[in-house]
């Protein structure tokens, strides 16, 4: 039995809005902790990275399974739930946190142009990476290779995300450390996303979706 007759005969059985409510929360986690997370740079083989660069690569391997088990419209539904909650998120990490520190909730009532900038990248490439993840992969997966999709969406919109955030947060930013590299930031970002997309997110994919067929299946 394939994963579209499972979903097909199973579906019904499952609570769509119970779905939903987890896997919106689940994107909004991820979101939650990536925003404080890439305030954190770390050296990588001499190159500079961020730490959220590790945890956002999740969004791709939820959205992927999702598209594969629900179909499209309920990832489109996640992001159009998970997208506002994780616009506050975003600028409340990124307000109350500089450079992973905690600095007060008092500044909440200050604007600031650096963290309207990060906000809004964060908000504009997790909506646009994420519906060119779903609309690539949805594409893709009736590949009979499973791989196939998970593997060339995750690029597209992993490349998408990286290009889009880095560049609406810190091109000719106020703060001069990330105005100067940014470039070599993103790039890193996106090849280690990849690294970590081949060597560990495409293999969980794999191990992930072939337990969600057989309690699908009834197995």
């Amino acid at each position: 039995m394939s994963i579209n007759t499972t979903l097909t005969t199973q579906f019904p059985s499952i609570r769509y809005s119970r779905a939903l409510f987890w896997l919106a929360s689940l994107h909004i986690f991820i979101i939650a902790i990536s925003n404080y997370l890439v305030q954190i740079p770390v050296g990588l083989f001499g190159f500079i990275t961020t730490w959220g660069a590790i945890t956002f690569p999740f969004i791709f391997l939820i959205t992927d399974l999702t598209v594969r088990i629900f179909g499209q419209k309920l990832a489109r539904r996640i992001i159009f739930f998970a997208m506002l909650p994780a616009l506050v998120i975003s600028y409340y990490f990124s307000v109350v946190f500089a450079d992973g520190q905690f600095v007060g909730h008092e500044h909440l009532l200050d604007f600031n142009l650096f963290v309207f900038r990060i906000v809004l990248a964060s908000f504009t490439a997790y909506v646009v990476g994420q519906l060119l993840d779903i609309q690539v992969f949805n594409k893709l997966r009736q590949l009979k290779t499973w791989w196939i999709a998970p593997l060339v969406s995750t690029r597209i919109g992993n490349l998408v995300d990286s290009f889009c955030f880095f560049d609406i947060a810190f091109y000719r930013s106020p703060d001069p450390f990330m105005a100067t590299h940014w470039i070599e930031i993103g790039m890193m970002d996106y090849l280690f996303k990849l690294v970590m997309g081949v060597c560990i997110f495409l293999p969980m994919y794999g191990v992930v979706l072939a337990k969600l067929q057989k309690m699908l299946a009834g197995k």
